[in-house]
């Protein structure tokens, strides 16, 4: 049941909103504690009786303040080497499907891509984004079976930008964000590239499952130490809407929310 059905229950149930099961609705459904209770308070300070659909509007009000308006751009091609863009998450969030639909992304807006296939220690892994590039027909760089990761990094740069490539795309491993000694191959990955570029890696987009809820912070952060993301938890970059490779698009804001509610 979405949110807003159980939000019409409420009314539907009672003449007035219970305000104490209102706040717990909207905190159980990943509204978050201090969201939650502003909108509560909007609410009553709106000094007459409300509606469900009252609720649903403030809601958007209140998580829309919360969204940058606009999405910022990736960095522009450079006659000086392809754009490297690192792709990191948890493990079974989408991410090799995610570099390949960004990849179908950016090659039809006219630009040259490579794929690398750093995700060595899981063999589907590179087989998967293999099949994706076939499909797509991008250009994959990939490494022997539990190669080090920033080897195929550093090699899937210096064949991007011999290709002349406009962007290089890094799929990683998926790790989780508590296991140390993992995030710290991610910081390797990140000083490996430098040293083919010093301003590399340009992006890193960390992605996240749009039903993981409040722990996508707490991975942000973990990620963020690491890596210095620059998608996501610093705002919101592109959306995957489903399995197919046009199920892809930059992230607006004002529709995501009315999508979300």
């Amino acid at each position: 049941m979405g949110l807003f059905s159980k939000i019409s229950n409420v009314f539907v149930r009672k003449a007035k909103p219970d305000w104490d099961e209102l706040e717990e609705l909207l905190i159980s459904s990943d509204i978050g504690v201090r969201l939650a209770l502003k909108i509560i308070e909007d609410l009553k300070e709106l000094g007459r009786q409300v509606s469900a659909d009252d609720v649903i509007e403030e809601c958007r009000k209140v998580v829309l303040a919360k969204l940058p308006e606009t999405t910022p751009p990736l960095p522009a091609p450079s006659a000086f080497g392809p754009r490297v863009i690192l792709v990191v998450g948890v493990n079974g969030t989408g991410k090799t499907t995610s570099c390949a639909k960004l990849g179908h992304f950016l090659h039809n807006q006219g630009h040259k891509v490579t794929l690398a296939a750093a995700d060595t220690f899981r063999a589907a892994a590179v087989e998967q984004l293999e099949a994706w590039c076939q499909r797509l027909d991008l250009p994959l760089v990939k490494g022997s079976p539990n190669a080090d990761p920033s080897s195929v990094c550093f090699g899937a740069y210096r064949t991007a930008a011999a290709a002349k490539s406009d962007y290089l795309i890094c799929d990683t491993a998926g790790r989780l964000h508590n296991r140390h000694n993992l995030m710290a191959e991610l910081d390797k990955i990140r000083r490996t590239l430098g040293k083919t570029d010093p301003s590399a890696p340009h992006e890193v987009l960390l992605v996240v499952d749009a039903t993981t809820g409040g722990n996508a912070v707490q991975q942000a952060r973990e990620f963020h130490k690491a890596t210095q993301l620059s998608g996501l938890s610093i705002s919101t970059r592109f959306i995957g809407t489903g399995e197919h490779a046009e199920n892809f698009k930059p992230f607006v804001a004002k529709e995501f929310v009315e999508e979300l509610l």
